[in-house]
């Protein structure tokens, strides 16, 4: 797109407006498609392949809704059981967060009192 509206005889402060891109950024970048000839960023490849792909997300997703109390450790030493590569919890953490789980604790309920129960006791008879 830089390239193109670069040839079609767009100014660098046009295109960058246009775009929504900075000045250095489209220069940067029609400069290096009049040198090398580079039309695209290699940017998509770049950094460390997660360790927990898709059929490992389908696995984490079980294990989390077997035991929907299980904690973060207890879910990643079970993860780790199966596989040939083992995980941090920091990488389950994100996992679960990629997931769309997030962090949640069980709502505390006050237990029913002896009285109370004799009164729902008597109720129901």
């Amino acid at each position: 797109m830089v390239v193109g509206a670069r040839r079609v005889g767009l100014s660098i402060s046009q295109s960058a407006q246009l775009l929504g891109f900075s000045h250095t950024t489209i220069s940067r970048v029609y400069k290096e498609w009049c040198e090398k000839g580079k039309t695209s960023s290699m940017r998509q490849s770049c950094g460390r392949k997660c360790l927990v792909d898709a059929r490992g997300q389908r696995r984490m997703g079980r294990l989390i809704q077997a035991d929907r109390r299980a904690t973060l450790t207890e879910i990643t030493t079970r993860y780790n059981q199966g596989m040939q590569q083992s995980i941090c919890e920091a990488t389950t953490r994100t996992t679960w967060r990629r997931m769309g789980y997030n962090s949640r604790r069980p709502h505390r309920v006050p237990l029913i009192s002896t009285t109370n129960r004799k009164k729902r006791l008597q109720f129901a008879r």
